[in-house]
């Protein structure tokens, strides 16, 4: 028994084992990515680029929230020994857990950009000067960081939402490292999303929400030590 015991644990400790498990868990984490938001992701790819669908656009990306949290939760918690994966059993217990915290996350965000989205697309028609389009660019792209480090936080730390929001604006300037690579991830992202589509940038969700939880490493280090007992 003991040898049988011996034999499995050197079996899910090797390299390949590691990278079979890694490899894994991210296909199934992008399977349930998928499933998760779907409900909105169809519509939104039916919607034409069109100021005018701007709130409808916020509101099929609703779904994106709770699902990045539990994808953050599952990959942040997940077994390298490949003879005990349970991605999906992880994800859906951080969906369970995160969905409220990621919500009050998630929706005033949506709210934020939707409401600067529409009046950087209304510049002109409100005859305001073409120069208050780089503070509106501004207050949103702070906001989007913000929001990056509130979601990673509610979704690994059990924090009440004003904590959550504190710590949030603060790492922002603690750890300039993270937001700088937020910010890279969001470039790329809205790159891959202008070029082709936000179908593309949904097939590799899990590889995304991968990098964004590395990003986000020196945050959470800094977090679990000085913040929780």
């Amino acid at each position: 028994m003991s040898g049988a015991t011996h034999t499995r644990r050197q079996f899910g400790d090797g390299p390949l084992s590691r990278a079979a498990a890694r490899v894994y868990t991210l296909l199934v984490v992008e399977l349930l990515l998928l499933l998760t938001t779907l409900p909105g992701l169809l519509p939104l790819l039916l919607l034409g680029r069109d100021p005018s669908n701007l709130p409808l656009a916020a509101a099929c990306l609703v779904p994106v929230g709770p699902a990045v949290a539990a994808a953050l939760y599952a990959l942040r918690h997940q077994r390298p020994d490949v003879t005990d994966l349970r991605p999906a059993a992880v994800f859906w217990r951080g969906y369970r857990a995160n969905l409220t915290g990621a919500l009050r996350v998630w929706v005033p965000t949506l709210l934020w950009l939707t409401v600067l989205a529409v009046n950087l697309a209304h510049l002109g028609a409100a005859a305001v000067p073409g120069w208050w389009a780089v503070p509106l660019v501004l207050i949103g792209v702070g906001v989007t960081l913000c929001a990056a480090n509130a979601l990673v936080i509610t979704s690994l730390f059990d924090f009440r939402a004003r904590d959550v929001l504190r710590l949030a604006v603060h790492f922002l300037v603690r750890t300039p490292a993270v937001t700088i690579g937020n910010a890279l991830l969001l470039a790329a992202a809205a790159g891959v999303t202008a070029v082709f589509s936000e179908a593309v940038l949904a097939l590799f969700a899990s590889v995304a929400v991968l990098a964004f939880l590395r990003v986000a490493d020196p945050m959470i280090h800094l977090i679990r030590k000085e913040f929780t007992a």
